[in-house]
């Protein structure tokens, strides 16, 4: 397991080094243990390890007596509703989400459509080390059926919110350039936007999991994106991850906006309609808050984790948040990150507001985020924290999560990641040169 990333994202691993058949089937036994055999709902996304990792999932479950629902190839966020939906005791997405193809993963869902919380993975992660598992006999063992209509429940649940409404959409007749990254995506957004009445200019929309690209939907990758939104005309570019729970955007110029701007405008846009108060992690946009905060909303940090805003999001009430890496969480659907529901509130948006993305954009507050990282090596994360909270011990520090440094108009976050051997380094100022000098004063302290 030391060569695993297990964290409040789940488990993660390079398949065929620390991530192997045996140690998945452990983890599902695990799981199986937690949920006292009960039912799960399993989905995955198209990565070529896919069918390797669901049957050790499935063997795992099986041999502890638990039933499986599975929903096949599907993103994130559609398996986190099917959990609710069925009324299953949990359920277990395979992914690694964002990581490179060699990498693949589970994201652990308890009975409430949520992540499990750190104590909870804790236990499981407990019960996988002990591997002491009551086996059930022969005639006890589960069974596993497949269910198909979690991708069309999702589609249905997003169309049927309020202030969606398809006639206006599809009054505006985008032009959409959609980048799946051939990950989960490509077996729903495509159908969205034409329910929505969009004109598709697909690229890398087949579910065949040989990434083009990095699959982390960030600038750098999405250059064939823009280069298709500006030859094309388009009125905007989509792009997800591999399993479809992160969100970026490309202007009618063929540039990037970044991921924050999609909470940004989700966060604008449900303002418009209802009142309430938003929750976002410690990293998210200064934007995003001083959108809510125009709007009247109480904004509340947390933890980078989608658990960890997922929780807070419950406990306050929040109308709407999620974390500036793409990633919407609709409580009006569900408590998770959701790329399908962020794409159909930035197109009401749009059309609601009848101008061009780029223009939707300029209304923001404008700030730019460098986002940077030291890899680990013999690095101890925790004393390197401790040494850069000493040195800056004058400042106004926020300790949150890791170390972060407020400072007027800009700030820096230090904090371990959940997914990768990294220490993030994020900084956000006014203009890109004060971001980029953030980061490098704070990586000259490793």
């Amino acid at each position: 397991m030391s060569k695993l990333m297990v964290s409040v994202s789940g488990v993660r691993g390079i398949v065929g080094e620390g991530l192997t058949p045996k140690g998945v089937m452990n983890f599902a036994q695990a799981f199986g243990d937690f949920v006292k055999s009960g039912k799960v709902v399993v989905g995955r996304d198209t990565r070529v390890t896919g069918d390797m990792m669901k049957n050790a999932v499935s063997a795992g479950l099986l041999a502890m007596g638990c039933d499986i629902l599975d929903i096949g190839i599907c993103p994130t966020p559609t398996t986190q509703l099917a959990v609710e939906n069925l009324k299953a005791d949990g359920g277990i997405m395979i992914t690694a989400s964002h990581n490179p193809i060699m990498w693949n993963g589970l994201k652990l869902i308890g009975s409430d459509g949520l992540f499990l919380d750190a104590q909870q993975g804790e236990e499981v992660l407990r019960l996988a080390q002990q591997e002491s598992f009551a086996l059930v006999s022969w005639d006890k063992i589960g069974v596993a059926v497949h269910y198909s209509k979690a991708v069309e429940e999702h589609l249905e649940a997003i169309l049927a919110l309020d202030y969606i409404d398809v006639t206006q959409i599809h009054a505006r007749t985008f032009r959409v350039v959609l980048d799946c990254v051939c990950g989960a995506g490509s077996v729903m957004l495509p159908e969205l936007l034409h329910r929505i009445g969009c004109e598709i200019i697909p690229i890398n929309c087949e579910p065949s999991g040989r990434f083009p690209r990095d699959p982390e939907p960030v600038p750098e990758n999405l250059t064939e994106l823009c280069d298709v939104v500006k030859k094309e005309g388009a009125d905007l570019g989509l792009a997800v991850d591999p399993d479809s729970d992160r969100l970026a955007l490309v202007s009618e110029k063929g540039e990037p906006l970044g991921e924050e701007r999609t909470l940004a405008l989700a966060v604008k846009f449900i303002l418009t309609k209802k009142s309430g108060p938003v929750a976002i992690n410690a990293s998210t946009s200064r934007a995003t808050e001083d959108v809510a905060r125009a709007a009247g909303s109480k904004v509340f940090r947390t933890k980078v984790g989608e658990i960890n805003v997922a929780k807070k999001m419950r406990e306050i009430g929040a109308v709407i948040g999620g974390e500036g890496n793409g990633g919407v969480i609709l409580p009006d659907i569900h408590l998770g990150r959701d790329a399908p529901a962020g794409i159909a509130l930035t197109l009401q948006h749009l059309a609601e507001f009848g101008g061009t993305l780029s223009e939707l954009n300029s209304t923001l507050p404008h700030y730019v985020i460098t986002k940077d990282k030291v890899a680990l090596g013999n690095i101890d994360p925790q004393a390197a924290l401790a040494k850069i909270q000493k040195k800056y011990a004058h400042e106004n520090l926020d300790l949150t999560d890791g170390v972060k440094i407020v400072r007027g108009h800009s700030w820096v976050h230090i904090r371990p990641s959940n997914t990768e051997p990294i220490i993030r380094v994020i900084a956000e100022a006014p203009t890109e040169a004060e971001a980029n000098n953030l980061c490098a004063e704070i990586k000259g302290n490793f």
